[in-house]
């Protein structure tokens, strides 16, 4: 009897033994539970906003809305919605990845589109983004400009405009912060290889005619293009017809340091060499559709032809030199190009910014791929390490220019 009971009283202290440690079991996870709920609801915990798993799905719109009702909440300083607006898209753009996608501001935009028609006020120099050293490259000065004036030299890296530090990405940026009204004071820190150099600009309206021809070595003529814009092949054309009219038995086309442009522009120039229906482009869009542009009419220059290219010779001057080789119109000398094998849209958006979009990779008439290749020169000549500048270099040291005379002789 004593020790039946003695069992039930062991069994009764197991029994609420169990239930105290089943019920501490039950709150604790009833707890755990209530606080995993106030995570996956995005509920304020004292003074933070706890952002949960389940946003992943969530549309930008409404993630945006909520770091604004934080931002309006908590932020100090003031709030200025148009910048807040801009730099969400231009945070967007960039994430894609792309140095040619960007967006244009609508206070930008007006200068850019200036730009493509070769007029504006400032010290006239051609940039493209370096994206290995997260600089903006000078690709070239204009003749009879400030730049070219106090020896600006392609392969410069701008440091700073007037004491700001930019990158790559700050293409439009610097753009804009050099330009202003003429007759004003804009100062560069450039690093040229190893050395930091520092120079003063007046800003001037600069006026680039992009064309002109001259006649060398007695019956060769020579035509630079510094760039493709608005008219460029144009002017082209009139340049070749005046010296075509002195008698001339060949034609060099410069397009060292010519960063390209309005591939319509270059095509225009390809169709006066390349005979009537050839192929002259290939563009393929994202989907694989492909768009062909070919020669349209019977040329109108049948003479042996040289272009000059080198390590800065990119994008729409990639067209036109891989289409002359590739058709066998020309011969190519000088060194590899820079290899911009994409092609992009200017996008007027309703508000009067724009979006710069890379929309389609670009194929030579032989199927060659230019992109992060470049077009290799059918000879490749070196110019010597003493000449820093081809705009301004003897002629005599222009090794890849008398390389195009002897062949064309």
């Amino acid at each position: 009897m004593e020790e039946n009971e003695k069992t039930f009283k062991k069994n009764q202290r197991y029994k609420i033994t169990m239930i105290i440690i089943f019920t501490v079991f039950i709150t604790f996870m009833l707890t755990t539970l209530g606080i995993f709920c106030i995570f996956l609801n995005g509920k304020q915990i004292g003074k933070y906003v706890l952002v949960t798993s389940s946003e992943k799905n969530e549309s930008i719109e409404n993630k945006l809305n909520k770091y604004k009702t934080i931002i309006d909440k908590y932020f100090l300083g003031e709030v200025d919605e148009n910048k807040l607006e801009e730099g969400a898209i231009k945070g967007y753009i960039e994430g894609l990845n792309d140095p040619y996608t960007e967006y244009i501001s609508k206070e930008e935009m007006k200068d850019y589109l200036e730009d493509t028609k070769g007029n504006f006020v400032g010290i006239g120099i051609y940039m493209a983004k370096n994206t290995d050293k997260n600089m903006i490259q000078v690709l070239g000065t204009i003749n009879g400009t400030p730049a070219e004036e106090q020896g600006i030299q392609p392969g410069d890296l701008i440091k700073s405009v007037d004491g700001i530090e930019y990158t790559a990405d700050d293409l439009n940026t610097i753009s804009e912060k050099i330009k202003g009204e003429e007759g004003t004071i804009v100062k560069l820190e450039i690093l040229r290889d190893t050395e930091i150099l520092n120079f003063e600009f007046t800003r001037k309206k600069i006026v680039v005619n992009q064309v002109k021809g001259s006649i060398v070595n007695d019956n060769i003529g020579y035509i630079p293009i510094f760039s493709f814009n608005e008219d460029t092949s144009k002017q082209f054309k009139e340049a070749f017809e005046k010296l075509q009219a002195q008698n001339i038995k060949g034609l060099i086309i410069d397009l060292r340091n010519n960063g390209g442009g309005i591939v319509s522009e270059a095509l225009n120039i390809a169709d006066y060499i390349a005979d009537k229906d050839s192929v002259l482009l290939y563009e393929v869009d994202k989907n694989g559709k492909e768009e062909i542009k070919k020669a349209k009419q019977d040329p109108i220059i049948n003479m042996p032809i040289v272009v000059l290219v080198n390590k800065n010779t990119a994008s729409s001057s990639e067209i036109l030199s891989g289409a002359l080789k590739d058709l066998g119109k020309a011969k190519i000398v000088g060194t590899k190009t820079y290899g911009k094998g994409v092609i992009q849209e200017i996008l007027t958006l309703p508000d009067g910014s724009g979006l710069k979009i890379t929309t389609e990779e670009y194929q030579t008439p032989n199927r060659n791929k230019i992109h992060k290749i470049g077009v290799e020169p059918d000879i490749v000549v070196e110019l010597p390490e003493t000449v820093t500048n081809i705009f301004s270099v003897d002629p005599a040291a222009d090794t890849q220019a008398q390389k195009a005379i002897e062949l064309l002789q």
